[in-house]
């Protein structure tokens, strides 16, 4: 993630009215329903399985925005979205993929969640020319791969290597770390994604990597690889990986006497990872992240208030927000390209400038990534507590 503060009005109602109600046009008839009143949106994400909390966020986020919109609609079309659960594998997701594309007809498809399975339906994507927004994946390999862009790939979030870069800048400016060690999931895109590029950044800044260890997802007990890792004496820690595992780790690595601050990427936002770590050994730890719910921003206490109003007074995490932003990022491409014809969605969506979000505000560069902003965060007594804001 990166880019400036955000500023500016918030995306309500007034956008849905304002912004999206100026589509014209009906597009390609395969694209949407036989009645010409809907545009068809596929929903590829993980319902359950293993990162189910990623995917119903993500839902919950996407369901709100597409609600707003269709209270006026995009040139008197309703948004249809269409789900899949792709149960948190990849080669679910390619089914679903191919599900949404040949017999559904979407237009364009949201998801997956995860940079592994957003990764599986690349090929379909561009094969059949739908556009895919992936809400948060963050490996560079799912827009651009192989010296070449995915041209029909997009994603809301920021990528590893600017949330890796942020996390060792956080380290070494901020905790003062001198040392550090990083601990990764072996079979894990988005770990490796980011563990390279805190490495990177940490190195740069004069700080030693004293040690690499490695897990498998789906482990239980770290309690040996811990020890190495204490015995190394790192002052900090950096495990990105996703709230499974990483509860797990951070739980047990207290137990141990490990009590080094200890940090990750966004892939740690799920209420769960409490549940699983518990409230006390989470304190001195960080993740960097898409939006804080409690940030003082204007527009992003608005997003807050409205979610809270539709799901029963729950804050909503940045995973919720990234949903929502992905509504309003394809809502804004449908009114701009004039049609619900997916090529021409996805010459929008290459074209997006300055859009105002909340997760930031979006302009795309040449490989389909989003230039905005990260936001760190603290957990204290279980609880996510704004840090910093961090612009690119």
């Amino acid at each position: 993630m990166k880019k400036k503060k955000l500023a500016g009005a918030f995306l309500s109602l007034t956008l849905a009215a304002g912004v999206l109600a100026g589509c014209s046009g009906s597009g390609s008839s395969d694209k949407t329903s036989g009645d010409g009143e809907t545009i068809k949106i596929g929903v590829n994400l993980e319902l359950s399985g293993g990162v189910a909390s990623y995917g119903q966020s993500i839902a919950e986020g996407l369901e709100l925005a597409t609600a707003e919109i269709n209270k006026e609609g995009i040139d008197g079309k309703k948004i249809k979205l269409i789900k899949v659960d792709n149960k948190s594998e990849a080669s679910e997701a390619t089914s679903a993929a191919i599900k949404l594309t040949s017999q559904d007809k979407v237009a364009a498809i949201v998801g997956a969640a995860t940079s592994t399975n957003s990764i599986a339906q690349v090929q379909i994507a561009q094969d059949n020319k739908v556009p895919v927004i992936s809400p948060s994946g963050t490996s560079p390999e799912i827009t651009f791969s192989k010296d070449k862009l995915n041209d029909y790939i997009f994603r809301t979030s920021f990528i590893d290597p600017f949330q890796g870069t942020v996390a060792a800048n956080f380290a070494t400016k901020e905790i003062k770390a001198k040392s550090a060690a990083i601990y990764i999931d072996s079979a894990s895109d988005y770990s490796k994604g980011l563990a390279a590029a805190f490495k990177e950044q940490f190195e740069k800044n004069g700080g030693k990597i004293v040690t690499q260890e490695f897990y498998i997802a789906k482990d239980t007990d770290f309690r040996s690889t811990l020890t190495r890792l204490k015995s190394a004496k790192p002052d900090f820690i950096f495990l990105p990986g996703y709230y499974e595992e990483a509860g797990l780790i951070v739980k047990q690595a207290r137990e141990t006497g490990l009590d080094v601050p200890f940090m990750g990427g966004d892939g740690w936002d799920s209420p769960k990872l409490v549940e699983i770590a518990g409230a006390k050994a989470l304190n001195n730890t960080f993740i960097t992240n898409h939006y804080s719910s409690g940030d003082p921003d204007e527009k992003i206490q608005k997003f807050v208030s409205s979610f809270k109003a539709k799901y029963k007074d729950k804050s909503p995490d940045a995973f919720n927000a990234l949903g929502y932003d992905t509504g309003y990022f394809l809502a804004d491409a449908i009114k701009r390209a004039g049609s619900a014809d997916s090529e021409k969605i996805k010459e929008a969506l290459e074209k997006t400038k300055n859009l105002e979000l909340v997760t930031g505000t979006f302009t795309l560069d040449e490989k389909h990534n989003p230039i905005k902003s990260a936001t760190i965060l603290e957990f204290k007594e279980g609880k996510q507590v704004f840090n910093t804001k961090i612009n690119p």
